[in-house]
């Protein structure tokens, strides 16, 4: 299944190099070049896209807050000349952030997040309706990785990859958000605890205030916004008095 796109941008040129880059990537589909967000509202309306490249600055109605208006779930990769904008980016949950001028090798890194992501999503579907998954499949190297759900101890976040632990040092690389990754794993297994890391509730073997234990060695720290979502778990789970 290849990966449908619209790219975004008010100016010419910049729009014909996404294209460009679109037209020699495999597995991207170019479904419409736009030069206004509006433009592009009217064709994710009446047909499937998956991935939108958006520049920001752009007149009448901004990248950004055209991202923030949009009700389909789909990926997003902000293409623009100023770097101000990245944290924003990021907030919304961006794919990546690319600066211009855009070489095809920051461009193919970006858009295999991306597939990496698709990826999983279909595995995801795929598995019968009822049925936790047991394994996921990821991308490492050049190779299509299996990985058994009870083997995970902790996911963490290392830039734009993520290390799958499996045990005390072992573990498996792949370009991928924290967050991507998160969606496809069984909720009542996993929780996020920082912006950092995602533990196996089941692989818990103490808590110390704010800090966790995994096998009585590991210690991954509990993040402030995460606390009061741990702090539930707890609640449901303790058999003891303060």
């Amino acid at each position: 299944m290849k990966i449908r796109c619209i790219a975004i941008d008010d100016e010419p040129l910049a729009l014909q190099q996404i294209s460009s880059y679109i037209d020699k990537t495999p597995f991207l589909e170019k479904v419409a070049l736009c030069q206004s967000a509006f433009d592009a509202m009217e064709i994710i309306e009446h047909e499937e896209v998956h991935l939108l490249f958006v520049d920001i600055n752009m007149p009448d109605l901004n990248g950004m807050d055209f991202v923030k208006s949009l009700t389909n779930k789909l990926q997003i990769i902000f293409t623009t000349a100023y770097s101000e904008y990245a944290i924003e980016g990021f907030q919304v949950d961006a794919v990546d952030y690319l600066l211009k001028p855009i070489s095809y090798n920051s461009f193919l890194k970006a858009v295999n997040k991306a597939k990496n992501w698709f990826e999983l999503t279909n595995l995801k579907s795929n598995q019968t309706a009822g049925i936790e998954k047991e394994e996921i499949f990821v991308k490492s190297d050049y190779k299509i990785v299996r990985v058994l759900i009870n083997d995970i101890w902790y996911i963490e976040s290392a830039n734009e990859y993520i290390k799958i632990y499996i045990n005390e040092k072992d573990s498996i690389t792949t370009l991928m958000r924290l967050k991507n990754f998160e969606e496809q794993l069984p909720e009542k297994k996993f929780m996020r605890i920082h912006r950092s890391f995602i533990v196996n509730l089941d692989k818990i073997t103490a808590i110390d205030r704010n800090r966790i234990y995994i096998n009585q060695k590991i210690v991954i720290p509990v993040g402030e916004q995460y606390k009061e979502i741990f702090q539930n778990y707890l609640e449901k789970k303790r058999l003891y008095n303060e």
